[in-house]
């Protein structure tokens, strides 16, 4: 079957591929991929302040008030939006062990309903994350160190990883009923 001929669908009939939602999954993929690279970039800077902190306290005594708290931030911030992408490259624990052996209708139930399970998980995520990266920005919130910088950007990436999450789990959950081609699986 060419592409323009879609994909069979209940009744006999064809259902099309390609159209604007695919484009949709293209540009979730695409951001979910770019913003993975952006903040896995960042490791560098993770690695570079890690570096001078070692060099400064154990060359010259002098510790830096700043590397700890950089190093922890930029990690933080990267893991949570690296969620999109793994989901995207299927990165997360799936039990297989039962999810395997069911059958064709069986697994699709199974994954409407783990679909339901993640969407109200990640629903929360993204309302709580964001009224503590607001509180936290009305507040002027800071860490409480000596170097004390603003906390609520860290805080902001948690709703933001998770709408990355929830975007990729639409667009996973429509590959996996068959509404839109599966997307090719580079790295």
């Amino acid at each position: 079957m060419s592409p323009a001929e879609g994909r069979p669908v209940a009744g006999g009939g064809r259902r099309p591929q390609g159209g604007a939602f695919a484009a949709f999954c293209a540009a979730v993929d695409g951001i979910n991929t770019w913003v993975a690279r952006f903040w896995g970039a960042s490791i560098i800077i993770v690695t570079f302040a890690i570096l001078y902190e070692v060099v400064a306290r154990g060359l010259f005594g002098r510790a830096t008030v700043w590397a700890n708290e950089t190093t922890v931030y930029l990690s933080a911030v990267t893991y949570l939006l690296g969620g999109g992408y793994a989901l995207l490259k299927r990165g997360h624990v799936r039990i297989d062990l039962v999810y395997g052996v069911l059958p064709p209708r069986l697994k699709m139930i199974a994954d409407l309903i783990s679909f339901i399970c993640f969407a109200l998980y990640v629903g929360a995520l993204v309302w709580i994350g964001t009224q503590m990266a607001w509180s936290s920005f009305l507040q002027s919130e800071g860490t409480g160190t000596p170097w004390n910088p603003p906390i609520w950007p860290v805080k902001a990436a948690i709703p933001l990883a998770g709408l990355l999450l929830l975007l990729q789990g639409i667009v996973n959950l429509a590959r996996e009923m068959g509404v839109v081609p599966e997307a090719e699986r580079t790295p």
